[in-house]
């Protein structure tokens, strides 16, 4: 903007006057009004007008953005070249930083997108809860527990009642309050099933776009409606209380859903039940295992370090499978011989030969147990009065015993949650 005076751009607000900012010019000292339209705009208006004719803002915009446009374009291309060139100023205006970063335009942007919120809800559809208020009270833990089970939003909810009878106390100021429509119902017996079932019936003409219904009434004439509501293609959901439970039944799928009042949470279904359990024993195993594993390195470490050497006679069976392992290739035999003492370890085929049959024992024994390595060294310092890991250092076959098994080709070992599972590589 500048001074219609000496057109000097440098100026100050001075005040307001009938709705309108007031201007004084630095340079020549004039006070003048905001415009709304520019200087050499009002110039090209008045001189091509006689006083009185009327320019519309169409007109007055277009003569502004022509005047920028030099004569020879306007000559060469004719009056199409000038629409175009017309249309481009306004796109290069409107997305000018300025007026992307203008006040309007967030406006307008927003504006444009709750629109197409509201579009894509009406197009999506949404839920609709019928409530027989004389039969059934629903607190809003119970209506959230509703809305999560409905796949569309819950959008609209009606109850219905004689809200002058003094049974139904201050329910309606509640319901009310939580954003319920009420009809109001004359005396009488099922008077609010009635007007339930006589305005559930034709609900789509109220709302077109509702694709599920929630019907809340413990009466079996409802019924009546869930039916005339599933002829008419929507999703019902009847929802009566059977003790201190609300009992959902999708009448389209047969599914049903419990729901405790006294506890407010869903009640699960008997194999939801029986998985939580199974889920249950499974960590406590887990807890326990870890808990074992833990107090065996104590007490192998207490055993290394207090040099605590206990022996136990081992009793061996007249018949012993030996298990040979040579180049990596495993061949079984039975064999008729006097017991080894494997209270005497004094190499690694030894070892593996009690390993292998301490294997062996528990999967006769237990063939449903994982062996863990935590387990294996237990059984073996059973028998040997060592622990694993003094065994392995003194026969130099490695640091420790896990390590060793993992190096060995005749055991394999496989992750179990912070466990390892050991396996003895056997020929059938």
């Amino acid at each position: 903007m500048k001074c219609p005076l000496c057109e000097s751009t440098s100026y100050y607000k001075n005040g307001r006057q009938n709705d309108q900012q007031n201007y004084l010019c630095k340079n020549c000292g004039k006070q003048f009004f905001e415009s709304a339209l520019p200087c050499s705009l009002e110039i090209d208006l008045l001189a091509n007008s006689n006083g009185y004719t009327k320019v519309s803002m169409t007109d007055a915009a277009e003569l502004s953005l022509g005047k920028k446009l030099s004569e020879e374009k306007i000559t060469e291309q004719g009056l199409n070249s000038f629409n175009f060139i017309l249309a481009e100023e306004l796109l290069q205006t409107i997305l000018s930083p300025d007026c992307l970063e203008s006040n309007v335009f967030s406006q307008l942007l927003l504006r444009i997108q709750q629109e197409n919120e509201i579009r894509h809800k009406l197009e999506t559809g949404i839920s609709l809860l019928l409530l027989d208020a004389e039969n059934l009270k629903l607190d809003i833990n119970s209506e959230l527990f509703l809305a999560s089970i409905c796949e569309f939003p819950l959008q609209v909810k009606i109850a219905f009642a004689n809200w002058k009878n003094p049974s139904i106390g201050r329910q309606d100021i509640g319901l009310y309050n939580r954003g319920y429509q009420l009809f109001h119902v004359p005396e009488g017996k099922n008077s609010a099933d009635a007007k339930m079932i006589a305005f559930g019936a034709c609900v789509l003409r109220s709302y077109p776009t509702v694709k599920e219904i929630l019907v809340c009434s413990s009466d079996g004439i409802l019924i009546h409606l869930c039916n005339e509501l599933q002829n008419q293609g929507l999703i019902v959901y009847w929802v009566r209380r059977q003790g201190q439970n609300l009992h959902i039944e999708n009448r389209n799928t047969g599914k049903l859903t419990d729901y405790s009042l006294a506890v407010t949470t869903e009640v699960p279904s008997v194999e939801k039940v029986v998985d939580k359990i199974k889920d249950l024993i499974q960590i406590e195993q887990e807890s326990i295992n870890i808990r074992l594993n833990s107090l065996v390195d104590i007490a192998t470490l207490f055993q290394e370090r207090c040099e605590i050497d206990i022996k136990h006679n081992l009793k061996q069976p007249e018949k012993e499978k030996v298990i040979s392992v040579v180049n990596n290739s495993c061949t079984e035999s039975i064999q008729k011989e006097e017991p080894e003492d494997f209270t005497k370890i004094s190499n690694g085929k030894i070892l593996d030969n009690l390993l292998f049959k301490i294997i062996q024992d528990i999967h006769i024994n237990t063939p449903e147990t994982k062996l863990s390595v935590s387990k294996l060294g237990s059984e073996l310092r059973k028998i040997t009065g060592e622990s694993p890991n003094s065994i392995i250092k003194k026969l130099k076959l490695g640091s420790n015993f896990t390590k060793y098994l993992e190096s060995s080709p005749t055991f394999t070992l496989k992750a179990s949650g912070k466990e390892y599972e050991v396996t003895a590589l056997l020929c059938e």
